[in-house]
Order: C-alpha cells, then sequence, then structure tokens
C-alpha cells in the first residue's frame, strides 16, 4: 500500500474512527484501525462487536492495499504530524508513516484475524443535524450510568411517521425530546433502544451542514445506523424492554408557572449551596412569585425569590437542585413551563 493524504484529514478521520476502540478490548485484535487504500480513498473503520465506525478521505493511491494496525496509537502519531501531507507505505510486517521531516514506523497486526463489520441497515429517513443533536442532548439528560441494568443507560427511540420521540430515565427522573423528519416510510412505526452515550458521542461530531441518516431494518431490529457527511457508525441494540414510562405524564396539569430559565438556574446555584449533599431545595409557588429556599433551622439557610407567570393554586415541592439544573440547562428557549398536579 502506497498512499499520500492531508495530514490534518487523516488526523481528524482516525480520531473519529478510534473513539469506538475500547480502552481494554475484548481481544487484542480488537485494539486496532483498519485502512484501506483503494480507488482515491482511503477507508478507515474500526469496531468492537457493539459499535463500528466507518470513515473515508480522498487520497493519491499510488498502490491499492490494506492493513491493520494499533488505533489509539496511529490517532496520536497523526494529530501529531508537522506537515500538510502524509505519506503512507507498507513494506513486509511494517507501515511507514513520513510526514515533513518525521518518520514513524508501526507494526502491522494480523489482519485475517480481525472481524467482519456488521452490514449497515436499509435507509429508515433523514433530519438535519442540529436538530438531531438538540434531540439527544435534551434526551439524553436522564440516561442512568448504572451498567448492570443496561436498560436504564440507553435511549428509547420512537419513530412514527414522520415523528421521531426519544426518552431516557434513570428511576428517579424522565427525559424525553421529539422532532419532526423525513422517513422512507410514511407510515413507518418501530422502535429502537440505543446506547445512550454512543448517541451523545455522535451528536457531539456531526457536521451541522450535513443531514444525518439513520439506518434500520424493522423485521431484523438489531441494528441501528447513522450517516452524517461520510461517516458511518452502527450500534448493537439493546435488549430488554424499557420501563413503562408514558403513564407518568398527566393528562392535565391544572397548575402552570412561567419562569425565565436562566434566572431559575442561577437561583437554584445559590440557593443550593447551603443544602447537604442530595438535599432538596424547596420551591413555594404563590401568586406570582416563587420562593426558593435551602438549609436546616439550626445551619446554614438561603432563600431567593423570583417573579413568574402563574396559574392555578399555591403549591409547595420539593427537588434535587443537580437534576432541576441539568434538566433546565437542556432546554434551549429563554422561558421554561413549570406544570405541576399537586403537591
Amino acid at each position: 500500500m502506497k498512499v499520500e493524504v492531508n495530514s490534518q484529514a487523516l488526523a481528524d478521520a482516525v480520531a473519529w474512527t478510534t473513539r469506538v476502540i475500547d480502552a481494554r478490548p475484548a481481544t487484542p485484535i480488537l485494539a486496532g484501525i483498519r485502512l484501506e487504500a483503494i480507488d482515491g480513498t482511503l477507508q478507515l473503520s474500526a469496531f468492537n462487536y457493539a459499535i463500528s465506525a466507518r470513515h473515508h478521505i480522498e487520497a493519491g493511491v499510488d498502490e491499492a492495499g490494506s492493513v491493520l494496525v494499533l488505533g489509539k496509537l496511529l490517532a496520536d502519531i497523526t494529530k501529531s504530524l508537522p506537515a500538510a501531507k502524509t505519506y503512507l507505505s507498507t513494506d513486509g510486517s511494517t507501515m511507514t508513516i513520513t510526514s515533513g521531516k518525521s518518520t514513524f514506523t508501526m507494526q502491522l497486526m494480523p489482519e485475517s484475524e480481525y472481524p467482519d463489520l456488521p452490514v449497515v441497515p436499509t435507509k429508515l429517513g433523514q433530519v438535519d443535524s442540529p436538530t438531531f443533536a438538540q434531540a439527544v442532548n435534551q434526551a439524553s439528560v436522564a440516561v442512568s450510568r448504572e451498567e448492570n441494568r443496561p436498560v436504564l443507560t440507553g435511549i428509547r427511540v420512537q419513530f412514527q411517521g414522520d415523528k421521531v420521540i426519544m426518552s431516557s430515565t434513570d428511576r428517579f427522573r424522565l427525559a424525553r425530546s421529539s422532532f419532526t423528519w423525513t422517513p422512507e416510510d410514511a407510515t413507518i412505526s418501530t422502535t429502537a433502544l440505543v446506547r445512550g452515550s454512543l448517541l451523545r458521542d455522535m451528536a457531539r461530531s456531526l457536521d451541522e451542514h450535513q443531514n444525518v441518516t439513520i439506518d434500520f431494518d424493522a423485521d431484523n431490529p438489531s441494528l441501528l445506523g447513522f450517516e452524517n457527511a461520510g461517516r458511518v457508525s452502527t450500534s448493537q441494540l439493546i435488549d430488554g424492554e424499557f420501563p413503562a414510562v408514558d403513564r407518568l405524564y398527566a393528562d392535565e396539569y391544572p397548575i402552570h408557572a412561567v419562569i425565565n430559565k436562566q434566572a431559575l438556574i442561577d437561583a437554584i446555584k445559590r440557593v443550593s449551596l447551603v443544602a447537604e449533599r442530595n438535599a432538596p431545595i424547596r420551591m413555594v409557588f404563590s401568586g406570582q412569585e416563587v420562593t426558593l429556599s435551602a438549609g436546616a433551622v439550626d445551619e446554614a439557610q438561603a432563600q431567593e425569590m423570583l417573579d413568574i407567570d402563574m396559574d392555578g393554586e399555591d403549591i409547595t415541592v420539593a427537588f434535587n437542585p443537580s437534576y432541576l439544573i441539568e434538566g433546565l440547562s437542556a432546554i434551549t428557549e429563554p422561558f421554561v413551563r413549570m406544570k405541576m398536579t399537586t403537591a
């Protein structure tokens, strides 16, 4: 294999592809990244049995071929290359990387032992990247970190015609977002449970000028694929039943309060300074004001009042301040509406 590529494009592609390589791979071969030079492109791929990543960049291919090398080491090397052009060439059991006056030599890994990447499912639909990223950021607020309960570490994605609904819960709170998209089949009605960490990671690395295409085979629902700006990811779905959270939404909310979001976040941060770890802060809604307070009678106390636009009876509630801040921070509008049933 002999290839000439742009150094920055190579570094970016390697960094994106190798993010799926585990710090401690299940087997040593999964620490590798596969490079294939063919038809004027350098194709990169990595896999950890659960998640796959594929990318490609333009390349001057003097000699086609494919190799497998240590992914994380290649990522470290490529991000430090000094020149605009990088040359990759193989000789026997090594690959040489040349950039400017710098030269690196990497040992090749046995490519025949590397597992085949999964086949990308058929296209389900597409949406613009900013909409997708915002929905993921909002829906992932309540993703659990309990690895012993995999179902709670996922985001449930419901595809219902031209609407997509994302939900997560860690048993203490529930996050949900929805958006309109362009499905291939307007009558689609299916659900997938995807790793929350993968969706968050994807949302961070999207090219905002390109749409996100979602790939899924409803008849064989084991894999979800994502495509954006030439990058393709697949993820095995989480096996299990997502909790029945829909019943937690009331049909009617008799109490409504509209509040300036940033003023509320700032007040929560100040008042919670005196709250013990995991202690709730109290919120008293009365008239057209909400009073936030925390602390015990014989210890430090704090109190702050905010003007609100309220409709309904007075009510006193209490919340975990961290949960409240995380939920509010995921909202992009300047004002939030708090809807309550009873204390």
